[in-house]
């Protein structure tokens, strides 16, 4: 059985216990990345530990060093290829601001480092998206960090799967298109493939960046501002996240305006060139 790193060390799944006083638990004080893991390989992974050190800068928290983290990645994959051999997994790396009194003023204890690894199933192959009436706050404090605290996307995302659909797309604060509760949203309009700007309050996906960086040179591809309404309008809807991929929408779920969507063309150019490039550059 895989084993877990808590702290500095490898532990046994029986002894993988955090305080009951810990922030991430008792305010959800804290970051994380999840990271799709194929063969043995965590995928862009760098990308990844980029990301949650600037999460951590944003949350005002100091973390583990980068290198306890590498190690604690390393360790875990390791684990798992001697006892399971998993060939599909999701990689997840907490870092909380660790044990504090009981209210959110944090507490004078290091930072709490939990890395855990888990199978997983492939992900369907297209997606049914719902709307809802809440928003993303792109003021937040914590706006773009990829912060535990994850209540408002647990909520949209039930709501979302009572109504049939798999995911949940949120407006901002003033009726733009943001992003799903763990996703990036791409449209298609006459052609072009466009996403909201990280101003938008939308996380900076890594693999969000990839389609970006590797699928440009495919399609007429760029960042826009887009009214919530273009869910409604656009020729194809696409979402990506590092264990989907790039993922057609074949459904709109609304209450008033419910559509079908085509798994379309230029979604399955997109979708094409990132498989590609992610097998030949597992850490991009």
């Amino acid at each position: 059985m895989t084993r877990f790193w808590l702290g500095d060390r490898l532990v046994e799944p029986d002894a993988a216990k955090v305080s009951v006083l810990d922030h991430g638990f008792t305010v959800g004080d804290g970051v994380f990345e999840t990271i799709l893991v194929r063969g043995g390989v965590a995928f862009a992974l760098s990308r990844h530990l980029d990301r949650l050190r600037r999460s951590l800068s944003g949350m005002g928290l100091a973390g583990p060093a980068p290198s306890l983290v590498r190690e604690a990645v390393d360790a875990v994959l390791a684990s798992a290829a001697t006892a399971d051999g998993l060939e599909l997994g999701r990689l997840r790396i907490t870092v909380t601001s660790g044990e504090g009194p009981i209210g959110s003023v944090r507490g004078p204890y290091a930072a709490t480092l939990v890395v855990a690894l888990a199978p997983m199933v492939a992900p369907e192959p297209t997606a049914v998206i719902a709307t809802v009436p809440w928003v993303r706050n792109e003021r937040s404090p914590i706006a773009g960090v990829k912060s535990t605290s994850y209540a408002e996307n647990a909520v949209a995302l039930a709501s979302a799967r009572s109504r049939g659909a798999s995911e949940a797309v949120l407006a901002n604060t003033v009726g733009s298109l943001c992003e799903g509760t763990g996703s990036n949203v791409f449209v298609v309009v006459d052609g072009e493939v466009l996403t909201p700007p990280l101003t938008s309050g939308a996380l900076n996906g890594v693999t969000r960046q990839l389609v970006l960086e590797w699928c440009g040179g495919v399609v007429p591809l760029r960042e826009e501002t887009l009214g919530y309404d273009v869910l409604h309008t656009a020729d194809e809807v696409f979402l990506t996240s590092s264990t989907r991929d790039v993922q057609p929408v074949v459904q709109l779920v609304d209450p008033e305006r419910g559509r079908a969507l085509p798994a379309g063309p230029v979604t399955a150019q997109v979708a094409a060139q990132f498989a590609a490039r992610a097998a030949s550059q597992p850490d991009p």
